[in-house]
């Protein structure tokens, strides 16, 4: 499948910026099963952008400074991203939770994608006993590490509400598991929680998924938006496998990587810093548009 991916944020500043330095992750890193085909990015009315290198997790940073007075700030990321990604079959050699936890303890590789640097907690992602406990129940250390994986992820899907009023961007993962509602940054990080509790390399994974309309209805450009889902690491074989509790299933050809790390504050779209007073208000309009005949 090839998609056109378009991500616009427009910044509303109350009065004049000076000064902004941002951070920007919004072009899709190279991942199994995704080829980025093309990529343009776009700032207006001012702004230099650099390469940057991320100071963690995997990312493509771009480092955006602007040192003209604005009042307004868009940003537009265009992409095109062939995926080719099945859907994964749990299969009865898949190792046990228990074998990819003492793999990932004992694993030597070090770079972003190795999993020991998924085990531990994260700023965002704090253990929690409750989580712990409530995660748990899927989490047999004998039963196998696909079959597990998505078991709880279809838990979450089936146990908690989505609802985008519920929670912020701060929110914390036990506060949101204690409303049993959230977004999909909520239901990643919960998910990400149990599993690092029970000592597994667990990574947050945010891009895009294909959204279809109902029946009958057309597409509505610029209605689609950011995703998040999780990574488990399901030894060297199987590497890293996705799985999206928001929704209840796998990662495959519906999903677009754009970034991975511990927590979403390693991987945000678009961070920094702005010299400036008054109000800030943000737009983001997403469009993820499959190509026809791919």
């Amino acid at each position: 499948m090839i998609y056109d991916i378009r991500h616009v944020t427009t910044f509303d500043y109350g009065n004049q910026v000076k000064f902004a330095r941002c951070n920007l992750r919004l072009k899709p890193i190279d991942w199994p099963g995704q080829t980025l085909d093309d990529y343009r990015l776009t700032v207006s009315p001012v702004g230099r952008t650099s390469p940057a290198r991320a100071e963690a997790g995997l990312a493509n940073v771009t480092r955006l400074v602007v040192d003209s007075p604005v009042r307004t700030l868009t940003i537009e990321s265009v992409a095109r991203v062939t995926v080719d990604r099945l859907v994964p079959i749990p299969a009865a050699d898949d190792p046990t939770l228990a074998e990819i936890a003492q793999l990932a303890r004992t694993s030597r590789d070090l770079s972003a994608a190795g999993p020991a640097a998924y085990i531990y907690p994260s700023p965002l992602i704090p253990l929690d006993p409750e989580i712990g406990a409530w995660c748990a129940a899927d989490l047999d250390p004998a039963r196998g590490s696909l079959e597990a994986g998505m078991a709880l992820a279809r838990r979450i899907q089936r146990d908690f509400a989505f609802d985008a009023d519920a929670t912020f961007v701060d929110t914390t993962p036990i506060d949101a598991f204690r409303q049993r509602r959230g977004v999909c940054q909520d239901f990643a990080q919960i998910m990400i929680a149990g599993l690092r509790a029970a000592g597994l390399p667990a990574a947050y994974a945010s891009g895009y998924i294909r959204t279809i309309p109902p029946p009958g209805q057309a597409r509505l450009v610029g209605a689609d938006a950011t995703h998040a889902w999780v990574l488990l690491w399901c030894g060297p074989v199987r590497g890293w496998v996705g799985m999206d509790p928001t929704n209840g299933i796998w990662m495959a050809a519906d999903h677009i990587v754009t970034a991975i790390g511990r927590d979403y504050a390693e991987i945000a779209p678009v961070d920094g810093v702005v010299l400036g007073s008054g109000a800030q208000d943000m737009d983001v309009s997403v469009d993820v548009a499959p190509l026809e005949g791919s």
